[in-house]
């Protein structure tokens, strides 16, 4: 008898260990914002990241979102255990890497790569900062430098933008902030309807990342006479927030470690999308007016961090990454933010 219950307990402990992570997994939503929906990269690489969370303990339901106000109200209301959004309406769960877009702050890929590397370091004294109530962020994802398109290619100076109209997102403040800075007129749009304005003519302006040139055909809104001024004004993330308690412990920090592994993969399709767009679109702008922007911005992300748009401790973190890649610039002298 006790040789039969010794091997109803082997067998019991054989079965157990046959059992796939994935039916062991803890079962989780994931909501994914895709302007493009299931068929966009933003939710391509959330499929991989899909197997890899098997490994972490967690069986993913990804639900793509086209929308992504929908996302992240069904966040909230814990439709979705976790969600990619954009930094900016993910700014809302966590102000500090939601701070990552602010304006002007990161002017370079290579400064992109250096932030999100500090963020996916495990380091205790940032790791801090990425809970924020329930919600802890897993990751961040370039999803490229964001420009000014216009349709008159005569604005290539800070002070020709005065009087244009320009498409900010309502949920935004720093937009509207900084359209009003230099006499621009703000028209409140959302990511799915500022690119109709901007292209059947009831916008001047509008400002998006490169990839929205062909996925949104932005192109139509330049021709005949427009373009896109050649200064980066913002860098746009896409970001993994999590229900803090929905997941098992150290699932968020294998998941930044993950999002950083996709890095290099994000910039290939940025780098695509760069490649559609016809040289001639391109606006110049003179060195003196880049100083003039780089002055401008500043003066911007100062006054929103003092009015609570802004995580100071973002804005810190993100002028070192400027100055340790470009120490000649007059902020490294004077530090302010």
């Amino acid at each position: 008898m006790r040789y039969f219950k010794a091997l109803a307990t082997a067998a019991t402990a054989a079965l157990a260990l046959s059992i796939s992570p994935a039916q062991a997994a803890e079962k989780r939503t994931m909501c994914v914002f895709d302007i493009i929906g299931a068929n966009g990269d933003i939710y391509n690489i959330m499929k991989d990241y899909k197997t890899a969370a098997l490994g972490w303990g967690v069986d993913l339901e990804l639900k793509p979102y086209t929308d992504e106000k929908i996302a992240s109200e069904d966040l909230k209301a814990g439709q979705c255990d976790a969600a990619v959004l954009t930094g900016i309406r993910g700014r809302q769960f966590n102000n500090y890497t939601g701070s990552m877009d602010s304006i002007g702050a990161i002017p370079s890929y290579d400064a992109m790569k250096t932030v999100i590397t500090v963020l996916a370091s495990g380091n205790a004294a940032i790791n801090q900062h990425l809970v924020s109530g329930p919600y802890e962020v897993g990751g961040v994802a370039p999803m490229g430098a964001a420009y000014l398109f216009v349709k008159d290619r005569t604005i290539d100076t800070v002070g020709e933008l005065s009087g244009k109209s320009i498409a900010v997102l309502e949920y935004d403040t720093a937009q509207a902030s900084m359209a009003s800075r230099v006499g621009m007129s703000p028209v409140m749009s959302d990511i799915t309807n500022f690119s109709g304005r901007f292209n059947n003519g009831s916008v001047d302006i509008c400002f998006a990342p490169i990839a929205a040139y062909s996925a949104l055909e932005l192109y139509k809104g330049m021709q005949p006479d427009g373009g896109i001024v050649d200064y980066v004004l913002g860098q746009l993330t896409a970001q993994v927030i999590v229900r803090k308690d929905k997941f098992p412990d150290g699932f968020a920090q294998q998941s930044r470690k993950y999002m950083l592994g996709q890095f290099d993969r994000a910039m290939r399709v940025i780098e695509n999308a760069n490649s559609e767009v016809d040289k001639k679109w391109w606006i110049r702008i003179p060195e003196a007016d880049k100083l003039k922007y780089d002055q401008m911005m500043r003066e911007a992300r100062i006054a929103l961090t003092n009015d609570g748009v802004y995580s100071k401790d973002m804005m810190t973190l993100l002028r070192k990454v400027r100055c340790k890649e470009e120490p000649s610039r007059a902020e490294c002298v004077n530090p302010v933010e």
